[in-house]
């Protein structure tokens, strides 16, 4: 059976990437979902996007769009670079981009243009940071929540375990899926090296763009898979490290 693997935040880090596809070592017919934050971090942000558009080209691939992408769209479509962006792993993004033609960019545009800010499935819901409408990312009412949102997970973390589910206080935004896989808050806040679940919620963001690995995620049988940690194999760089 086909397996479907979820992926965490890459940030720029094509090597830990490679290194982390040649770990899993998928099938043909494998898939993946790529939670968002391709970009923004270390030096190869350019690079990552054209090697998972020729990913896309040899498996299923899913890319969902996370805040960093959505910072670069506007930047790539035209817009003055904000500040905040260029403060949080932006101007290493700028720099890969520099390296590349007016037509690749405009290439890498409409990449980004057709990421999806969500993608659900069989009681399972991907999407890069979470969603504050009781009924779903479908009713939110700024999409900009799918990638900035940090309540949900916020949420899963506080639940009280003997809170049952057919309790008039289970949040009902955690009754919407059986599964909920995020990326956007790094599990190196919190200790963890590797993914974390709270709840129903899973998140995969182990913090690459620092000093984590970056992860993956068998959906079905929830095996776990880690590059080693980005910065050393970018020994000269500091990502998004102070």
């Amino acid at each position: 059976m086909p397996a479907t693997y979820v992926i965490g935040d890459i940030h720029g880090a094509l090597k830990a990437l490679k290194q982390l596809l040649e770990r899993i070592g998928p099938e043909k017919d494998d898939r993946f979902i790529f939670l968002g934050d391709y970009v923004d971090g270390w030096s190869e942000s350019a690079e990552l996007i054209r090697f998972l558009m020729e990913l896309s080209s040899q498996y299923a691939c899913i890319f969902i769009k996370g805040n960093h992408d959505a910072w670069c769209e506007m930047w790539l479509a035209g817009e003055q670079p904000v500040t905040s962006w260029l403060q949080h792993g932006g101007k290493a993004t700028v720099a890969s981009y520099n390296k590349l033609s007016d037509k690749d960019k405009l290439h890498h545009l409409a990449f980004f243009n057709r990421m999806l800010n969500y993608y659900e499935e069989t009681d399972r819901l991907f999407i890069h940071a979470g969603y504050a409408s009781m009924h779903g990312p479908v009713h939110e009412r700024f999409e900009a929540m799918c990638y900035w949102d940090r309540t949900l997970w916020e949420l899963a973390l506080a639940m009280d375990k003997r809170l049952k589910k057919d309790s008039r206080c289970y949040p009902k935004r955690l009754l919407l899926y059986n599964e909920i896989y995020i990326g956007h808050t790094p599990t190196l806040n919190y200790d963890e090296e590797l993914p974390m679940n709270r709840v129903n919620v899973f998140n995969i963001d182990t913090g690459a763009a620092f000093t984590g690995k970056l992860s993956a995620m068998n959906i079905d049988t929830k095996e776990v898979w880690q590059s080693d940690p980005a910065y050393l194999l970018y020994p000269n760089e500091k990502g998004r490290n102070p």
